[in-house]
């Protein structure tokens, strides 16, 4: 910013040489109000005679934003006017200029350049700025929620709720809690000062009063719809609070079939007696149909003959003065379904046939479980089980015999059981015969014909005299060999010594009992029509030693002969 000096003299009589040092020091000052700038004026960019309209810095030579006017601009509250032209829409206000020595003085908002003075060069009449639109009215907090009385006592009762679902923008300052007499439309805050705590105890009433109370949330944005409990709270003691003891059987869904009795007895604690009440859907019991019995511990809730219209949702409540407690018995009558609906035979190939049907129109009250699927040949006329809780509406039945003819029906099942009746197909399957010729299998023709081959061969052994030994080996061939045992090349026929076998083509050969002359060379010979073979193998045989020996005993007792 240039330090440019205007032939405008300034208000407080400061030499504009002097001004403008000041302004390029400390940014613009306003000459109607004295605040100093920190930017030009908005409409030229120089800091002529700066004025200050709210948040704007104008100059003398700025034209009014109403008549277009240079002359005599003064700031008003919300726009620069001029006075000569808009004095009767308008008064022009009193400003104060201040000089550089502090002090202040009072003057017309409306200045006239110093004789001899260039008038400022006329400007394009500036904008007017667009009003600012008006900010939407912020909604003050919903009401508390669950609004209930926790405790009664003889001079006091407490109360609990919980916070409110929409806040709005400002935040939650607290709560209000007013009461007031049964009887009377005089309402009273009990809290002076919002409190932000969803607990209040009232204190200070009298025993056997009605109260009624409402409690509001409160914030910036204003006070909230008031939160009422439905009954007055009777202002007596409460030994203890009620409370019903739900059996575990009745937590859950409670189901009887049509026409059984439904006796139940719900247990519930309370001091004083508390007041019992059924309802079923927010309205009272039919007592033509249910009949209730209340003692001073326990509910009855009895049905002599029930009915699939007796099927809902109980509330039971148990109050004492505002303080209650509720629970919900759920009953569900069922009875056996209908039978499905639209069963018909689709296909038939082969051994087997499919089927397919449609829910039934009644399902009893309970969800089905599945169904079953029977058939029946037309011989025996008998029905048998084929599928049991087919979950689907469609099935494929397998294995039938050749030449009969089969019905199918089925049935629905729920809890309660099967459907009464039984959907029957109004087809039959004919499983038909079909013209087959056994044809074998032609198997290649094999030359089994084979000449003897060992193949395990006989083994070298050496055994001891006087005790049996086995000679073993295998052989194969077609037709079946003969065995022949050799010994020292001389057969060895029916000799009982020699004991031979064969089983599986293993041949074997026991010799009992060898002594010195069993010795020598073995040969197995296998001979069929289409050749021979033969294996050999030596035997050894150990003699006992000849030598002989005594010994006497240490104790004398006797004397023994060995030989080894």
């Amino acid at each position: 910013m240039g330090s440019k000096v205007s032939s405008i003299p300034s208000q407080s009589g400061i030499p504009w040489l002097f001004l403008e040092l000041e302004i390029q020091l400390n940014g613009p000052q306003c000459c109607g109000c004295g605040v100093w700038a920190v930017t030009p004026c908005v409409a030229h960019k120089e800091h002529v005679g700066i004025y200050h309209v709210d948040d704007f810095f104008l100059c003398r030579s700025c034209p009014c934003l109403t008549c277009s006017d240079t002359v005599s601009v003064c700031a008003t509250r919300s726009l620069p006017t001029c006075t000569s032209t808009c004095s009767a829409s308008r008064a022009a206000p009193r400003t104060r200029t201040t000089t550089r020595d502090g002090e202040e003085a009072g003057a017309e908002e409306t200045s006239v350049p110093e004789e001899g003075s260039p008038a400022p060069p006329a400007e394009p009449p500036a904008p007017v700025p667009e009003p600012k639109p008006e900010k939407p009215k912020e909604e003050p907090p919903s009401c508390p929620l669950s609004l209930a009385v926790e405790e009664v006592s003889e001079n006091s009762f407490t109360l609990t709720w919980k916070a409110p679902e929409q806040m709005g923008r400002a935040s939650l300052d607290g709560y209000v809690v007013e009461i007031c007499k049964d009887g009377s439309s005089d309402w009273k805050a009990v809290n002076q000062e919002p409190f932000l705590s969803t607990r209040y105890t009232i204190p200070n009433l009298s025993s056997g009063d009605k109260i009624h109370v409402r409690v509001m949330a409160v914030s910036a944005s204003g006070t909230s719809v008031p939160a009422t409990l439905e009954q007055p709270v009777l202002i007596r003691e409460i030994l203890q609070l009620p409370k019903i003891r739900m059996p575990r059987h009745l937590r859950e869904t409670y189901i009887r079939r049509v026409g059984d009795a439904v006796n139940i007895m719900i247990p519930f604690q309370g001091k004083p007696q508390p007041e019992v009440s059924w309802s079923k859907g927010g309205q009272p019991l039919d007592t033509s149909r249910i009949n209730i019995r209340n003692t001073a511990r326990d509910t009855i809730f009895y049905i002599r003959q029930a009915q699939r219209g007796d099927s809902g949702k109980y509330e039971l409540t148990v109050h004492i003065n505002g303080a209650e407690d509720k629970a919900t018995l759920d009953i569900q009558v069922v009875e056996p379904p209908g039978p499905p609906q639209n069963l018909k035979l689709v296909d038939v190939w082969g051994f087997n046939v499919a089927l397919e049907w449609t829910p039934p129109a009644d399902n009893g009250n309970s969800e089905i479980k599945g169904y079953r699927v029977q058939k029946s040949d037309k011989k025996s006329g008998k029905w048998f089980t084929v599928l049991e809780r087919c979950t689907r509406t469609s099935c494929t039945i397998s294995d039938l015999i050749i030449g009969n003819t089969y019905s199918f029906r089925v049935f629905s099942e729920n809890i309660c059981g099967l459907s009464n009746s039984a959907a029957v197909a109004s087809g039959v399957a004919y499983i038909e015969k079909t013209k087959t010729t056994y044809q074998p299998e032609k198997i290649p023709q094999r030359d089994m014909m084979e000449p003897p081959k060992f193949t395990q061969p006989l083994t070298d052994r050496t055994t001891t005299r006087g005790y049996s030994t086995h000679l073993f080996c295998s052989v194969r061939g077609f037709p079946q060999p003969k065995i022949i045992w050799l010994k020292n090349q001389m057969e060895i026929r029916e000799d009982p010594k020699y004991i031979a076998l064969i089983d599986q083509g293993v041949c074997s050969l026991e010799i009992r009992k060898p002594g010195p002359f069993d010795g020598g060379v073995y040969t197995c010979k296998a001979v069929n029509p289409l050749g021979e073979a033969s294996v050999d193998c030596r035997l050894d045989v150990k003699g006992l030693g000849s030598r002989s020996f005594s010994q006497v005993d240490p104790r004398g007792a006797r004397r023994w002969r060995g030989r080894c």
